[in-house]
């Protein structure tokens, strides 16, 4: 099966405008402070987020309408004051990276990758002990959403369980993995780790548009 053609809409990148790969949009976002960006499935709504506002985009996937009004009324709403973090993976293993973005107005925190091979487990892990030691380290007690069940499973044994062997590709990676998993077990933090309830909310803000 053909992969569905994506656009990719940069608002604030090293240059702006609708771009056909996600080659294209990450070479115009990596290293630049605070990118806006996101993919379409059509060229139409592409151009219509373009010329729009991107916060009325980003973060706003639509949440699933299978929820009951009970669920939703007892899942809530998201903290604003917050910060969220995920992953991105092309491929798995793939070339991966991860970010952690402020909720309340998408400001982009940290933006970690693209690494050669990974997987989004271990991203997802990396993306919630950086955003943990981020919040330490400047003395924030705010939450920190992860839509990964995994991820949050491996912060609270303290260790990733990957699967991934260490290889000329990924050893970097595997430095980063070590250096967390350490930092785990030699700090405590104050910070609640909350699930990004995705059915009720849509995609969590620090999502990387690719879907």
């Amino acid at each position: 099966m053909a992969k569905k053609k994506k656009y990719y809409v940069v608002w604030r990148g090293h240059e702006t405008g609708i771009y056909e790969s996600w080659e294209a949009c990450r070479n115009l976002i990596q290293g630049y402070p605070n990118a806006l960006y996101k993919s379409f499935s059509d060229l139409e709504s592409a151009r219509e987020a373009f010329y729009g506002n991107p916060h009325e985009y980003l973060g706003k996937s639509k949440p699933s309408t299978s929820l009951s009004k009970a669920d939703k009324e007892r899942i809530g709403e998201p903290v604003e004051e917050s910060l969220a973090v995920d992953a991105a993976c092309s491929g798995n293993p793939g070339v991966l990276e991860y970010r952690g973005v402020i909720v309340a107005n998408h400001k982009e925190i940290f933006h970690k990758g693209p690494f050669p091979q990974g997987t989004v487990n271990i991203g997802e892990f990396l993306a919630l002990v950086h955003g943990l030691a981020w919040l330490k380290q400047n003395n924030y007690r705010i939450p920190v959403y992860s839509d990964s069940k995994t991820a949050i499973k491996w912060v609270s044994q303290k260790k990733a369980n990957t699967k991934l062997e260490i290889n000329e590709l990924n050893q970097e990676l595997f430095k980063l993995i070590r250096r967390a998993e350490n930092w785990l077990k030699q700090n405590s933090w104050e910070n609640n780790i909350l699930k990004w309830e995705t059915e009720a909310w849509g995609e969590i803000p620090a999502d990387f548009g690719r879907k």
